[in-house]
């Protein structure tokens, strides 16, 4: 098993729902990630924050997608978050949950997808941003 950072339910503010009453106001969602980082034992080594993902900068790019605009689904929402996470960091894939907050009688709806990064991709790009 890879070495993997998990970031668990991220608290964010967007506005998400089919109704255009639900996607009036911001609604609170929680936001999970898990990403390897196949570096983990060199940034370890020399204690560089360059050899790893920054998992704060991953974090406030899930914040800024999150808020950009009124989505109808949160599948809309965690497609783009996760484009975002793939195209800005060097990770190979990304496994993310978004949770709301919306029917009665239940603690959560949640949708969980998982997205592999092209291979050129991961390669062109630094280890963090």
């Amino acid at each position: 098993m890879p070495d993997r950072i998990h970031i668990n339910r991220l608290t964010v503010s967007a506005r998400v729902g089919v109704s255009d009453a639900e996607r009036a106001r911001p609604q609170r969602l929680e936001i999970s990630l898990t990403f390897p980082v196949p570096t983990v034992s060199a940034a370890a080594a020399g204690d560089d924050l360059s050899l790893t993902v920054d998992y704060f900068a991953v974090g406030e790019t899930v914040k800024r997608v999150a808020a950009a605009r009124p989505r109808k689904l949160l599948e809309t929402l965690a497609e783009e978050i996760a484009a975002a996470v793939l195209a800005e960091f060097t990770v190979s894939a990304v496994t993310l949950e978004v949770r709301k907050f919306i029917l009665p009688e239940t603690n959560f709806v949640s949708l969980v997808i998982e997205r592999r990064a092209a291979p050129a991709a991961v390669a062109k790009t630094p280890a963090a941003r």
